[in-house]
């Protein structure tokens, strides 16, 4: 039973009949909408087609729409591309049209007022890295300092600690209104400060998706614990983390991410080219095969794949690889011991869930103590699934909500297996609705003893203050 999710990103490769069927047999748990390619109709047609396809394969999957935020593009490059040669002098240029080898558009007007001579510009995440002679009103001159070919329209990465934009974009929040707002979790990119996150969620108003954090600037890694105070969930970025920082730092920026929001019992997604060569190969490279399961043995709660999927020759052979990866690395033999030191889990947790914290560290220990198959988690809005989730059980861990939107949510939790369930009217009807229905469900068998842990139906939510041992008859 693999714990760790897989979030694929679904974009021109997914639409071909049977490929959404085939990657949802391969083990997608999260799909997601990279919002910044494609057209608002384009996401929510794939959106609704996802939703209705998870129903028929009798799965839960969730929804994941990733905003652009200020992402500076170029201008569209030829077809075949074109390539860039170290020495190789440039101009960019603020205007629409196209880009060639010399004369590169960029569709960011501030560019003249946002780089200086010996700044770096990076193209294509990394693919092509320029160093800026200088910059005047008709242009910027630079010097390619490491070449390669650019295809399509490749982000721009202009230095984080002058390039201010405002985040959310108006772009953003009208894909807020378009199409997020009826996503299971909206993630925020370029985020800098916990109050873009907070006009983020006040745009989506109230019930509305879980709130995701993309860790990519350096003013987002100076200020993680302020965003992790409001964050519901976090993505490390790695593309345009790698990009702000030297390379050698993102491995060790990767396992700080996933550290401080494990130990908040935030999910944490890990994601950019973990599988990168299977866009085109049929099987990735070992130093790739190492990196997802390295991420693994960080904590990470799901693992992503975006070009691989959305664009890629074989998305379900990719998704394949990696859940069998994923699924092989958590075999090791003492991967909970290496969780516990980590400190999963084990912050103390806020006043407003600390009964919640020491409910979910009690079901641990008489799970361990009681070898217990299951701990069944009752749970509206997800908190407690989470909390649980977070100390990383050996028992099977099932989320049970009456809310099909929090079940579809915690398809990103590390380990839960959401259970759709009744709404319950007292503790005995809630404690033996749920049991039956994960009987009903094939999760738990006749003979097992599992712990179901709850919120009393009067309790405020949010609080879970109910823990049950029982023998399943």
């Amino acid at each position: 039973m693999r714990r760790t999710k897989i979030v694929a990103t679904l974009g021109p490769a997914c639409d071909p009949p049977g490929v959404l069927d085939a990657l949802i047999d391969a083990g997608v748990d999260v799909a997601r909408l990279g919002l910044a390619h494609g057209t608002a109709d384009e996401h929510r047609r794939r959106m609704e087609a996802v939703r209705e396809l998870a129903r028929r394969h009798g799965r839960t999957i969730g929804v994941l729409a990733d905003l652009p935020g200020p992402k500076v593009r170029t201008g569209a490059f030829p077809e075949g591309g074109a390539f860039l040669a170290e020495g190789d002098e440039v101009t960019l240029v603020t205007e629409a049209g196209a880009s060639d080898g010399r004369r590169i558009t960029v569709d960011e007007v501030h560019l003249v007022d946002s780089v200086g001579p010996g700044d770096p510009v990076v193209l294509g995440d990394g693919t092509v890295t320029l160093e800026v002679m200088d910059a005047r009103p008709e242009g910027v001159r630079a010097k390619v300092r490491s070449g390669g070919r650019l295809q399509g329209r490749p982000g721009a990465h202009l230095p984080s600690d002058r390039w201010l934009p405002p985040v959310p974009t108006d772009d953003d929040l009208r894909l807020v209104d378009e199409v997020a707002r009826d996503a299971d979790w909206v993630a925020v990119s370029f985020v800098r400060k916990p109050d873009e996150l907070v006009r983020v969620r006040e745009a989506l108003g109230d019930h509305g998706p879980q709130l995701m954090a993309k860790i990519e600037t350096r003013a987002a890694v100076d200020h993680l614990d302020d965003i992790l105070d409001v964050a519901d969930g976090v993505m490390v970025a790695r593309g345009d983390l790698g990009i702000d920082f030297p390379i050698e730092d993102v491995p060790h920026l990767q396992k700080r991410i996933i550290g401080a929001s494990g130990a908040r019992g935030l999910p944490v997604v890990t994601a950019t080219q973990m599988l990168e060569s299977m866009v085109t190969a049929p099987s990735p490279t070992r130093a790739e095969a190492s990196d997802v399961a390295n991420a693994v043995v960080d904590g990470s709660d799901a693992l992503m794949l975006s070009a691989e999927t959305a664009i890629g020759r074989h998305p379900a052979r990719v998704v394949g690889t990696m859940a069998r990866i994923a699924a092989r690395t958590e075999e090791l033999d003492d991967l909970h011991g290496v969780y516990e030191q980590a400190g999963m889990g084990q912050r103390r947790a806020p006043s407003a869930k600390a009964v919640t914290t020491a409910m979910a560290h009690a079901a641990l220990r008489a799970a361990v103590e009681l070898d217990l198959a299951a701990i069944v988690c009752c749970t509206r809005a997800g908190t407690t699934a989470r909390a649980m989730a977070a100390r990383r059980p050996l028992s099977r861990l099932i989320g049970a909500s009456p809310s099909p939107a929090t079940a579809r949510q915690l398809a990103l939790s590390w380990g839960v297996e959401p259970l759709l369930v009744a709404e319950y009217a007292t503790t005995d009807e809630m404690v033996w609705c749920v049991v039956e229905a994960a009987v009903d469900g094939g999760l738990v068998r006749h003979g097992d003893s599992i712990a179901v842990l709850a919120g009393a139906p009067d309790a405020a939510p949010g609080r879970t203050d109910v823990l049950r041992v029982v023998a399943v008859s």
